[in-house]
Parts: structure tokens; sequence; C-alpha cells
């Protein structure tokens, strides 16, 4: 019974939520907006300024972390779950997977078998620019149309793009090589273009390799509560959004944006033309794919940062472009999604503060740091609460469900990665579209661990400094006076040396990571099968 319980390749779906949670849910959200006003009756007093513009700049980054919570409760009550249609019978479907050199060989025969045993009849496709013919008779063997797609530009999106040119199917799965789909896939989401204004149906994204490594797991931890509770409000207001993998589009609807959008963040754009055009999204939380997540922490950040530029660049140039044809709450979404990564800029802001006042005796406000416990925690409790809660709409919650704190550390040691995604962004700097790593790069320390390994550093001697000075300097009366403050600022900077520690430790394992291809254990006939 565990063993199912844990089995990753069997079918896996979110259940409807009640009327009794929705109520729940609806009385833990106001709870924590009555602590919110709490917080902010007392952050916002004149005695709390130190810096005008310090404070000002301080209070912008902190209430832009608790107004996202905000939308992110807001979204949550907008939870729904659609009802499945069954399937027509006759439609024409193909699947577009794509393949780039350097990518295994070995990989393809899983993915490419697993397409061959999908249920619905359709046809799949194998765009190639690798110039291998190995790819070409690896397709054949497993009955798929072999396209060589070489120097086109546009990366992933322009081989879409010019696929879809030389086809002629009306519903369109892009599925990622890494991903090994399950036989009813199909079955799963084309009945829901039964309704005509239906541009694209997104399933959940699940993972088999997430065992492999610290960085494996946080990844995968990242991703759960957004494929799970987050996209499912998402859909409850047609706000879903297309991920590059696993969608299935109408052709009609890629046809009215002119194909398949093109950039680092390819799969938003195309989600973002496609609302504006007037179609509507479905987002179906089920499980019926699984791929791989990197699993070495220099690969991880390559994908964070590729989607920190690509992001941005959404928030910059598409939706200014569409602001006006999108609803309310297609806006208000899109705008929380395009401003996430700029909590790399707000981390280090977070970051400087403690610096500013042992080095350069600056200091942005005047708060108690147990005043700040005191009107604070109320308002961290209700998140983690409200964040535990809606687990029990997760599509594999005996996997998914958790505090999810090796994800927590990812994101905080990914901070510069995002910081120099949005700077990118701001030069309009090209950053090159390189496919995801689909095995370990290990052997190797990666740049990205420099500047969090800077920051331990800091801390120590800042720590060493002021324990000398406090020893030995400052007089026993500023001692008294300053304590509160002092170590306060050292508990602060504390929690995030903690965090760069959880790093570090996956900066090591990753460079001592064995060599493995996680898709050699995959048996595609055993896919749906009790074990």
């Amino acid at each position: 019974m565990q063993n199912q319980k844990k089995n990753l390749w069997l079918f896996r779906e979110s259940r409807k939520a009640t009327i009794r949670e929705h109520f729940l849910l609806l009385v833990f959200v106001i709870a924590g907006l009555i602590s919110i006003i709490r917080l902010a009756n007392w952050w916002f007093k004149k005695d709390h300024i130190a810096s005008l513009p310090l404070f000002i700049l301080l209070s912008l980054i902190f209430w832009y972390g608790i107004v996202r919570i905000i939308f992110i409760w807001i979204n949550y009550l907008n939870f729904k779950k659609p009802d499945k249609v069954e399937a027509e019978v006759g439609l024409r479907v193909a699947i577009f997977t794509t393949s780039s050199p350097g990518e295994p060989l070995s990989m393809f025969a899983k993915t490419l078998e697993a397409c061959s045993k999908i249920n619905y009849p359709h046809t799949t496709y194998l765009l190639d620019d690798t110039q291998d013919p190995k790819f070409k008779e690896l397709a054949s063997q497993h009955g798929a149309v072999w396209l060589e797609l070489v120097g086109l530009p546009g990366a992933k999106a322009g081989k879409v793009n010019k696929a879809l040119s030389l086809t002629k199917e009306d519903y369109v799965l892009i599925l990622d090589p890494d991903h090994i789909p399950f036989p009813e896939f199909l079955e799963e989401v084309l009945g829901f273009f039964k309704d005509e204004k239906v541009g694209f149906v997104q399933v959940s994204q699940a993972y088999y390799n997430q065992y492999r490594s610290f960085t494996a797991r946080g990844a995968a931890e990242q991703t759960y509560a957004f494929y799970g509770p987050t996209q499912m409000g998402l859909h409850g207001k047609n706000c879903a959004v297309a991920i590059g993998a696993n969608c299935t589009f109408r052709r009609k609807a890629l046809n009215s944006i002119g194909g398949h959008g093109i950039g680092l963040a390819e799969d938003l754009i195309t989600a973002i033309r496609i609302h504006a055009a007037g179609w509507k999204s479905i987002y179906h939380p089920v499980i019926v794919s699984r791929g791989l997540v990197p699993e070495d922490f220099g690969s991880f950040c390559k994908q964070q940062l590729k989607w920190a530029r690509g992001v941005h660049e959404v928030l910059f140039t598409e939706y200014p472009l569409l602001f006006k044809k999108l609803s309310f709450w297609q806006r208000l979404s899109y705008l929380t999604i395009g401003t996430y990564y700029l909590v790399g800029a707000t981390t280090f802001l977070y970051l400087l503060i403690p610096f500013l006042y042992f080095w350069f005796d600056v200091l942005p406000a005047n708060m108690p740091f147990t005043e700040f416990l005191y009107y604070g925690f109320p308002v961290l409790a209700v998140a983690i609460f409200v964040y535990l809660y809606v687990q029990i709409w997760m599509c594999h919650k005996e996997v998914e469900s958790g505090f999810h704190w090796r994800g927590m550390v990812l994101k905080f040691c990914s901070w510069p990665v995002f910081l120099l995604g949005f700077l990118l962004s701001l030069v309009d700097a090209d950053v090159p579209y390189i496919p995801t790593a689909k095995q370990a790069v290990i052997g190797k320390i990666t740049p990205f661990s420099k500047p969090i390994i800077i920051q331990i550093i800091l801390f120590l001697i800042t720590l060493a400094v002021v324990i000398y000075s406090r020893r030995f300097i400052v007089p026993e009366a500023t001692l008294v006076m300053t304590s509160e403050r002092v170590w306060g600022m050292i508990a602060f900077s504390s929690i995030s040396v903690i965090l760069a520690f959880g790093g570090i430790y996956a900066v090591i394992e990753s460079r001592n990571l064995k060599e493995e291809d996680p898709w050699e254990k995959v048996k595609i006939n055993q896919i749906n099968k009790i074990s």
C-alpha cells in the first residue's frame, strides 16, 4: 500500500474542494488579513523612522512581499477544478517534441516509446536539429515522423512554428523531450476542446528524478504549490498559464497570435497572447507525464537565469502592449507572475541592511526586534498554515506535501541569479536559449556559488568584529542601550546565513554526484501498473 502511494508512475489527480473546505480557507484568509492590518498599523509609525529614504525603501521591499502573499491568498479563494470531458473520436492530434545538439539519445528512446503507447490516435513528430542520423532512425523505430529543422531562429519555439507550417493536425501537444507521457494523456485533455473558445489545456508538471540530489528535490519542491492550488486558482478566473511542457494547443489559437511565442519564456509569451486574443485556458490538475528537474546547483541556476530574464521580458514588453485586451484577473495574475523574480533585488537589499548598520552605523528604522516578532509572527503563522492547508489539493500529496524547506533554501540562494536576470532585462541584454541540462554536471564548482560564499565570509568577519568590539571597546552604558538592536540584527542575518550554508551543501553535493541516466530505470510498460 505504501509503495502504491509513493509510486511515481501511477495516474494522479487533484480532488475538488468541498464547500466546508472553501469556507475554512476563507476564514484563514480573513484571519491573515486582520493580522496584516495589525502589522501595518504598527509598522507605519512616525517614531519608527530612522532615515526617511531608507525607511521608504525598506517598506517597499517588505510590503512587496506582504502584498504578494495577499494576492496568493486571493488566488486560492478562486480555486476551481474542471470536470473532465470525454474526448471526441477522430480528432486530428500531433505531438511535438524537440531535440537539440548534446541531448542524450537514450532519453529520446524512452520519450518516443512512451508517445507510441499513448492510447488516443495521434502523430508524433520529432523536431530535430542535431544532424545526427541516429535520431532519425530512433524516430522511425517508434513510429514518429522525423522533421529535420536546422538553423532556425527562435530555438524551441522556432522549431515548433516551422513544424506548424508543415503539419495539419488541429490540436498540438508540446512535450519536452525529458517528459515521459502516460498512455491516457490525450484522453485527459482533448475533451475540453469541445468548448470552441478553449485555446489551450495545461496539465500538471511532475518529476521522476527529484530524489537524485538536494538540488533536484528543492527544484521540484518549488513547483508543487504552483502546479497544484496556484494554477487551480488561476484556472478559476481564466488565468491559467501555459508551461513549456505538457500543454496542448488548439491550432486555431496559435494561428490567431501568429504562432508560438519566441523568447526565453516562450510559454508565458504564448499564454498571455492567447488570453489577449480572447481564448479560454483550462488547467486540468492531473499527472499524466513525468519529467526531469536539474540535478546540480549550476544547472539549476542557469535555468533560473533564463526564466528570470524571460519573465521580465514578458513584464516589460508583452504586458504593456496587451494590457487593455486582458481581463482584470488576467492583468493581476500576469503582473504577479511577472514580478516574481524581483525577489532577487529585494533579498539583496535585505542582506545589505545589517551590514549598513554594523559597518556604517546606518539604520533605516527604529523598530525593536521583539516588537517586530510580536506583530509579525501572526502573519507568518497564518501564511504557513494556509500554505500547508491548500496542499490537500495537490495531485500527489503523499510525495508533494510538506514544508518544502529545500525549495526555500534554493530560492534564497538564487537571489544573485534573479537579480542578474532583472538587471539584464533593464538593459535589454541577450541571454542565449540553452536547454536545461538533462544530466547532472559534476566535478565542477559553479560560479553561481560565489555570491553566497562571499555573503557567509562577510557575516563571519562582521560577527567577529561585533563580538570583539563589544567585549573590549564599547562602553558598558552603550552595550546596554544597543544590546537588543545589535543582537536582533545578528539574529536577522543568521537566518540568511543558515540558508546560505544550505546552498553550499547543494554545491558540494552537486560536485560529487554519481553519474546516472535516470530514464534508464523507467519501464514504459509498467506505467500505471500497481506495484
